[in-house]
């Protein structure tokens, strides 16, 4: 058993941990171990923006590919959920999308009592890490290392979809992570110069080999944190189920970045849990932490698809051998609709009146997309997902075994709420009314799902307990608070172990309004301050606007 002492150890160089990553190593009197379960992020299809359909599809070297157990209040269906694996973990295969949720989600944290989690607070943060392309202004940064592109809505549909939305009623914005959130708009996107600007291009691949001082250990699955004495010491990992394990020790701390998964999993087999889960598992008790691996929320998307009367969409970009001339002209040039994630515009809507923030958000994907790309569709369409940002269900992760190689037991709950459930049903509403608009109704030749039979609210009901699926955005399995049965402080200190933090969307106390990879980020960002014991960034609250009720 080899061993090799570090100043911090972290586990998992997925976006909190590339971030981390880099800014710990930054100083040179400090060494600093990165291991990562998965490999190097040198494939094709993650660097080509349109790559991400092949990505999340199905478990391959860059996704854990986990299923749900059977949700009770979706016909007991087990959902599809791809989380990233390797270099940039989820932010290798996401949408690209860059959205930070709404200034008020940052000030509800602020008022569960987290000092410094507050939108003042934590906007420095969000534009340090940016690069924004019109450069910097009060919302954006102008020189952070992850890039960040306004989509160039270059397709009719997109267009023709803001403009049914203000048809419809809706606001449109110039800037989702601007003054104004709500309405219609163009998606920011971490795309640069035609390729997919990950966490791991971002903070990780400018670092590599560059310096001495960090370690980057790849394809190496922690099984778990050594805990000697109430204290983190170290991590074990093995390459492969039976092989001899390596540990690796700290003088500092271990760092978690392992995600809202694997966080909570690699703290129940480390014994930081629910004690009495624990025991019966045969896992020895080092911290007696019941709520790791509750709280878990996640956004359930559904999907409206309508055919194309034209052949504008996906479908007719790379059908049949024209998807060969699109793979070479991205090899030459980086151009195309190789460089498109086809995901351009969307929209932040409230599903009923006296809401102080959007609800609801939509994504127009100008593509037929059913079950996660598995579907190979035959003709020319868009699909509108509708998911709701703030369910008020609330699932698990938990253990089925000691084995580190058994996935854990997902239980998101979700629809277990009634306001769950009237949002969404209200969700495809709000969608078939922007469909039928005027704009839209120039490249509309019916409507594919839920389709014609599918009217009623009860009919509407069956159709999302069918059909809904995640659109990607677990958090809070390893939830911050300032009370002793939050599993982590306000400084992502796990209580009852020292030495041991956690940083990764877990750590998120709610579910933020948006897509939730520039949150993980932000929160990373500051953590590193945390860490190497900075002054914190200083506070800006800039002009904010609201949309019209």
């Amino acid at each position: 058993m080899s061993t090799e002492t570090f100043d911090f150890v972290i586990v998992g160089a997925g976006s909190a941990g590339c971030v981390l990553a880099n800014r710990l190593s930054a100083d040179p009197a400090v060494r600093v171990c990165l291991i990562e379960a998965g490999k190097k992020d040198t494939a094709l299809m993650v660097r080509m923006p349109a790559g991400v359909g092949s990505l999340i599809k199905e478990a391959n070297d860059h996704n854990w590919g986990f299923h749900t157990e059977p949700q009770a209040h979706m016909d007991g269906r087990r959902l599809y959920w791809p989380r990233g694996k390797g270099w940039g973990g989820s932010s290798s295969i996401n949408g690209m999308i860059y959205t930070r949720g709404h200034a008020g989600d940052y000030d509800q944290w602020g008022q569960m009592g987290l000092k410094g989690w507050s939108y003042a607070d934590v906007l420095p943060y969000f534009k340090r890490a940016e690069s924004y392309e019109r450069g910097a202004n009060d919302f954006h940064g102008g020189d952070g290392p992850l890039n960040v592109s306004e989509s160039p809505l270059s397709g009719p549909v997109y267009k023709a979809f803001i403009e049914a939305g203000r048809q419809a009623g809706y606001p449109v914005t110039e800037d989702f992570n601007g003054a104004q959130q709500e309405g219609f708009g163009a998606y920011q996107r971490t795309i640069h110069k035609g390729e997919r600007w990950s966490a791991s291009f971002a903070y990780l691949r400018p670092i590599e080999g560059q310096r001495p001082n960090l370690k980057v250990i790849s394809t190496g699955l922690v099984t778990r944190v050594l805990i000697e004495g109430g204290r983190a010491v170290g991590v074990e990992m093995v390459e492969a189920r039976g092989q001899m394990p390596q540990t690796v020790r700290t003088s500092r701390e271990v760092i978690l970045c392992a995600g809202a998964v694997q966080s909570p999993q690699l703290l129940q087999l480390s014994g930081v849990g629910n004690p009495d889960d624990l025991k019966a598992l045969g896992i020895e008790v080092k911290a007696a932490s019941p709520n790791v691996g509750k709280n878990l929320q996640d956004h359930l998307d559904i999907s409206v698809i309508n055919r194309l009367t034209q052949p504008i969409s996906v479908y007719s970009m790379q059908k049949g051998i024209k998807k060969l001339f699109v793979g070479l002209r991205y090899l030459a040039t980086q151009t195309g609709p190789g460089s498109d994630n086809f995901l351009q515009a969307g929209a932040f809507l409230k599903s009923r009146t006296g809401l102080e923030m959007p609800d609801i958000q939509l994504h127009l994907v100008n593509a037929i997309m059913m079950n996660h790309g598995n579907h190979q569709p035959t003709e020319d369409g868009y699909t509108v997902h509708a998911c709701q940002l703030r369910p008020e269900s609330r699932g698990t992760v938990a253990l089925k075994s000691a084995d580190p190689f058994d996935h854990p037991a997902i239980d998101p709950n979700y629809l277990a709420a009634e306001e769950d459930r009237r949002a969404m049903r209200e969700a495809v509403k709000m969608v078939r009314d922007v469909c039928k608009q005027a704009s839209l109704q120039t490249y509309n030749a019916g409507e594919i799902m839920p389709g014609a039979s599918v009217a009623s609210d009860a009919e509407i009901d069956a159709f999302i307990r069918a059909k809904g699926e995640t659109i990607y955005h677990p958090v809070g399995t390893v939830s911050m608070g300032v009370n002793a049965t939050s599993p982590v402080d306000g400084d992502l200190k796990v209580r009852g172990v020292d030495g041991l933090r956690v940083i990764d969307a877990s750590v998120m106390p709610t579910l933020i309004g948006g897509n939730t990879n520039a949150p993980t980020i932000m929160v990373a960002e500051k953590a590193a301050d945390l860490i190497r014991g900075a002054r914190p960034l200083a506070p800006e609250e800039p002009a904010r606007t609201l949309a019209p009720a």
